[in-house]
């Protein structure tokens, strides 16, 4: 097996118009040199080269290699959610069709300690791709031979019907799009998930208000509870676990100075009940020139470094600058321009 040290780089397409690539890097822990790998999968009695793929998202572990879900456009939904899994990540499995429902989906996955799973939604025919609802889950315990409902219903694949054993919540009957942030799996390997919720896809106040929310399997059912609200349903955070009773969501929960586009002022939110009451424990940015966005959870992180995130104007091409922070919430910018190898952060706040 490739070792797990060396960079793998997945250079997803938007649709089909454009190939995808896969690179690793020639020695370990090094950026200097890349190299293209031939990856081929499993179709049938043939090993056909994989040259396309959109929204991947990759995990890797030692003892299970690598673990991949991915969308195809057309295939044969606009938006078909797949999974595939390869010991070295040149020879993967057949492509595994998850869900293709109306016009297809949006997907994000995780892993836990035993299985890896999926939360999606989906996008009724007709209404437009901007239009996504619903809340649905699969998960797998044998690296994608078999798929099941949280509750240990087998399921046939793809899902094909809008009602089927993997809904979790019915948003399409309340009448709100659901917009997914981050899966995660507590310490009995149940899932979590974290999503925001709106009335419409359109900028602006009348779809208020974006609720971001947390869904978690207790081993007998779903519970649900509200987090915060934000004024984007693309404002992105992640959902942190330092402990049983220590989730944390980092995330552009307060309005910035571009309010109604994607991102804004980054916060801290903390729960003490696994998910049930939230309180906003620090306001990690504030008087920002441009929205922060997409904070993002390092995995296997040390305390000094556990999220990364950019800014940008909502309105207008913009410089953009990285930050990071540690898990107390301090925050630090990365210098916009580089004159070494070796350079100190801003400290922020």
């Amino acid at each position: 097996m490739q070792s797990p040290w060396h960079l793998w780089i997945f250079s997803t397409s938007h649709g089909t118009s454009r190939p995808s690539y896969i690179h690793r890097s020639v020695r370990p822990f090094d950026i200097d040199e890349f190299e293209l790998v031939s990856a081929r999968r499993v179709d049938g009695d043939q090993k056909k080269p994989i040259t396309n793929f959109s929204y991947m998202q990759v995990w890797h572990e030692p003892d299970r290699g690598f673990v991949s879900f991915f969308t195809r456009y057309g295939y044969p939904a606009k938006r078909t959610i797949c999974f595939m899994s390869s010991p070295d990540g040149e020879t993967w499995s057949r492509w595994q069709r998850l869900a293709a429902i109306d016009d297809g989906h949006y997907q994000v996955s995780g892993l836990g300690k035993a299985k890896a799973g999926s939360m999606f939604n989906y996008h009724p025919e007709g209404k437009g791709l901007n239009w996504r609802t619903n809340l649905y889950y699969v998960e797998s315990a044998d690296n994608g031979a078999t798929w099941q409902s949280v509750d240990g219903r087998k399921l046939s694949l793809p899902l094909t019907e809008v009602r089927n054993d993997a809904l979790v919540r019915d948003y399409e009957a309340e009448g709100m799009n659901v917009y997914l942030k981050d899966l995660r799996f507590d310490e009995n390997d149940h899932p979590v998930l974290l999503y925001i919720t709106s009335k419409g896809y359109e900028s602006g106040p009348k779809n208020d208000p974006r609720t971001w929310t947390i869904t978690r399997w207790d081993g007998e059912r779903w519970l649900s509870a509200p987090v915060t609200t934000s004024d984007n349903y693309y404002d992105m955070g992640e959902l942190w676990m330092l402990g049983p009773d220590d989730w944390r969501i980092t995330g552009p929960t307060a309005s910035g100075p571009q309010p109604f586009n994607p991102g804004g002022e980054v916060e801290m939110w903390t729960s003490r009940d696994r998910g049930a009451t939230w309180t906003r424990t620090r306001q990690m940015t504030r008087d920002s020139p441009m929205n922060h966005t997409y904070v993002r959870r390092v995995l296997n992180a040390n305390v000094d470094f556990v999220a990364l995130w950019a800014d940008g104007h909502g309105r207008q091409p913009s410089e953009s600058r990285l930050y990071f922070s540690d898990s107390k919430g301090s925050v630090f910018q990365l210098p916009f321009v580089m004159k070494s190898e070796r350079a100190s952060p801003i400290t922020v706040k």
